[in-house]
């Protein structure tokens, strides 16, 4: 599967090979990683997708992501759907930055990326969520079109929907 290209930024698909690397805290020669990364979230996002490919084979490309700036090709976070989807249409998302590559519109960039996936692989709907302190999360996601759907004591949910029709035919589009 090829990277994915928004305005700033290149989202790269991770291999299990990379995965491993990355769970392992050993980028590669060439692997240009910022200070930081990967972060705990990172790593745990990583072990979940070997998880995946180890039980039901390579998910792609409802996997995980580097997202690296395309201005120096340093990886700066990741993000991905945190299991391949559902019957119904529908698969979860997470997503991290390291702290110096945050308040600049980098997450919400990279979500945009990973919907507009979902949408023309025919997601029916994409779902977030982050704790109630978290307010830097919960912008990114209504930054990206994605919107708050509910709360519980902890969390609040968001959520962003296609019609079914229109997202079986948005892998015809060019």
């Amino acid at each position: 599967m090829s990277d994915l290209q928004t305005a700033r930024l290149v989202l790269h698909p991770l291999s299990p090979a990379e995965a491993r690397r990355l769970v392992a805290r050993t980028p590669a020669a060439g692997d240009r990683w910022a200070p930081g990364y990967p972060t705990d979230g990172d790593v745990e996002s990583a072990a979940d997708f070997l998880n995946h490919c180890a039980a039901t084979g390579d998910p792609r490309p409802f996997g995980d992501y580097e997202i690296r700036r395309r201005a120096d090709g340093l990886v700066i976070g990741s993000l991905g759907f945190n299991r391949p989807p559902g019957a119904d249409g529908s698969v979860p998302i997470g997503y991290g930055l390291v702290p110096e590559a945050r308040g600049h519109g980098y997450a919400a960039e990279a979500l945009r990326g990973l919907l507009r996936l979902a949408e023309d692989h025919g997601i029916t709907c994409v779902k977030g969520d982050a704790d109630h302190g978290n307010t830097a999360s919960q912008h990114v996601m209504a930054a990206a079109g994605m919107r708050l759907v509910g709360e519980d004591e902890r969390v609040k949910y968001f959520e962003i929907r296609w019609p079914a029709a229109a997202a079986a035919g948005a892998g015809d589009r060019a």
